[in-house]
């Protein structure tokens, strides 16, 4: 079963085991502050599911759908530009 359930900061802290045992067995937890979502709380699989990464940038260019699209990309020519760091 997957669903959400919204806590307030004070709920969330109050019951902070409850809100971590909810993540993993029902889904995402949403933690309100002041009426509005300040943070999700999910399991750490759903976390590193999302997050993982897969491949490296030739990879990703190399399964891009665009491949052999003969999309035409004009380069910029002009002098370095200045940067205010």
């Amino acid at each position: 079963m997957v669903s959400t359930h919204i806590w307030t900061v004070a709920e969330a802290k109050a019951k902070l085991s409850e809100v971590v045992d909810r993540a993993e067995s029902d889904g995402p937890q949403t933690i309100t502050r002041r009426g509005r979502t300040a943070v999700v709380v999910v399991c750490a699989e759903e976390w590193e599911r999302k997050t993982k990464r897969t491949g490296n940038l030739a990879e990703f260019f190399a399964a891009s759908p665009l491949r052999g699209s003969k999309l035409k990309v004009r380069r910029v020519k002009g002098g370095l530009r200045k940067v205010d760091l």
